[in-house]
């Protein structure tokens, strides 16, 4: 009992403690409109033996959601905002808090993932880590834990998956624009019309 209790007590602790790490590390991240850069992501399947990789650009705007334009080997599009998802298919059902979690992970969003997952890491000199865990027993399902590693951008995210499979994204060449280019813009209309 004894145990419980102090257990009990030490569980707001550790929310208010994560809650300032982030707010640390969200004050080194830069705070703009629009974010692009390039991706390159490895895939680790346990039944293969080689990693399948990817490469491709990417494109954040803080309203409008993400352009994740995959580039070699496969070219495809995928648009995300915090609730719906489409691809070169058309549109995909999202999983309940999926577009909320990517949009603010690729965003640097960092309060937003405060909600949904129990938080750890470290704020460096030189760089910051998280990891997270889901809160929900729906995503538990999928992964188990998310690594986040930047400086004043996000650049590297480790997901881990219940299945074992893993996925590194690693995001270079990062820049903040100050406008659209019309091709994204159409990209966002596209995602931001009615159903």
């Amino acid at each position: 009992m004894r145990l419980l209790v102090i257990v009990l007590l030490l569980l707001p602790m550790q929310a208010c403690l994560a809650a300032d790490l982030l707010a640390e590390i969200g004050a080194r991240l830069l705070k703009t409109e629009i974010t692009e850069g390039r991706f390159r992501q490895e895939k680790i399947i346990t039944v293969l033996k080689k990693p399948l990789l990817s490469t491709g650009t990417f494109t954040y705007h803080r309203k409008q959601g993400v352009i994740w334009q995959t580039l070699t080997p496969l070219p495809s599009v995928l648009l995300v905002n915090q609730t719906r998802l489409l691809t070169t298919q058309g549109e995909q059902i999202l999983p309940p808090a999926f577009g909320r979690v990517f949009t603010a992970v690729v965003g640097g969003d960092l309060p937003l993932l405060n909600e949904g997952f129990d938080i750890t890491g470290a704020n460096g000199e030189g760089a910051w880590q998280l990891q997270l865990r889901p809160k929900d027993a729906l995503l538990q399902k999928i992964i188990t834990r998310l690594q986040l590693t930047g400086d004043k951008a996000l650049r590297q995210l480790e997901i881990r998956e219940a299945n074992g499979n893993s996925t590194r994204i690693t995001f270079e060449k990062i820049t903040h624009p100050k406008t659209l280019t019309p091709a994204q813009e159409a990209d966002f209309e596209r995602l931001s019309s009615s159903h």
